[in-house]
């Protein structure tokens, strides 16, 4: 009888972030399929490939096919955290495209959503970290809401896992 290996680890799927520019934007760090697929309300394997660009990101999915500015992606973990120029980059994109100097209600959504999947405390603390790093580009209310969805998954992380 002839057996067939077993895969013991997961299997690691490609990419489909490809860069079409030599030169990278320096917010491309923050790039991800996963926040693509929020900024679409797709899931992440309805993602079908982003094109890195100089200036713009190409988003192409299920049903989906635009430009977006790399400042549409919120700073996320695994990279290296904003800098004051990545905070100019954003609020320039604010002004110009809403007329504010605050987030767009999306990164709310994104870091709520990052807080209720967090796989443990820790990472959830790591979450509340990088929100508490960006927290100036959030309006006051934007920040109490997050604050309670925090406290939220705290409160079910300590007494019910």
């Amino acid at each position: 009888m002839v057996s067939t290996p077993k895969q013991k680890s997961p299997a690691i799927a490609e990419s489909k972030i490809v860069h079409k520019s030599p030169v990278l934007h320096p917010l491309v760090r923050f790039v991800n399929e996963e926040t693509a697929a929020l900024l679409f309300n797709l899931k992440p394997e309805q993602i079908y490939r982003i094109d890195c660009w100089r200036h713009v990101v190409y988003v192409h999915g299920k049903g989906v096919s635009k430009f977006v500015s790399y400042a549409d992606f919120p700073p996320s973990l695994g990279v290296v955290p904003p800098t004051e120029r990545d905070f100019f980059r954003w609020r320039k994109r604010w002004k110009n495209k809403w007329n504010s100097r605050q987030a767009p209600e999306f990164w709310q959504q994104f870091y709520a959503y990052q807080f209720q999947q967090a796989t443990s405390v820790p990472k959830l603390f790591q979450w509340g970290k990088l929100v508490n790093l960006v927290k100036a580009a959030l309006s006051e209310a934007a920040l109490q809401w997050l604050r309670d969805v925090y406290s939220q998954e705290k409160y079910v992380w300590d007494n019910f896992c």
